[in-house]
């Protein structure tokens, strides 16, 4: 639980301040806000970080007794929705799919960030979304884990 509850921590405060605080080679904020005008990009972070902030703190309510099934489900439902857009926007067109118009975008916005993998398809995952969708898959796999073991109570 305190492993997931850490999980939690950091996936709100990754979307919530990825684009907005400069992480040395790990992001590029400048490149990212050009390709996102100020509005649009503090809409995108409220919207993208918002359920998972409701979840991490009734998840801190709830921490160390059993969570309640409407919470299991609001994790469940928060994570899965992230890590299938995960696979979608970077992980589909990286293995499968050309997206030349995706391609040129993330290479403006994320061109000049760290990576470790080859690009393939026009496209090279930055290390600071591969440790993203690595915590996501966790996350899913603690909650396959926790559900296991608390069950999908009705309180």
């Amino acid at each position: 639980m305190g492993t997931l509850l850490a999980l939690q921590c950091f996936h709100v405060l990754f979307l919530a301040l990825h684009d907005w605080i400069p992480l040395g080679t790990l992001n590029d904020v400048a490149a990212v806000r050009a390709a996102n005008p100020g509005r649009k990009l503090l809409a995108a972070t409220l919207i993208s970080a918002t359920p998972f902030a409701i979840g991490l703190a009734a998840s801190a309510i709830y921490f160390g007794r059993v969570y309640p099934a409407w919470l299991l489900w609001w994790l469940w439902i928060s994570y899965a929705f992230l890590f299938v857009g995960e696979l979608q926007a970077w992980w589909i067109p990286y293995l499968f799919l050309s997206r030349p118009e995706r391609a040129a975008r993330y290479q403006v916005m994320f061109g000049d960030t760290h990576a470790f993998l080859p690009a393939r398809n026009g496209i090279r995952l930055n290390t600071l979304h591969v440790i993203l969708h690595a915590a996501t898959l966790t996350t899913l796999i603690l909650l396959g884990a926790l559900t296991a073991q608390q069950g999908w109570h009705t309180s």
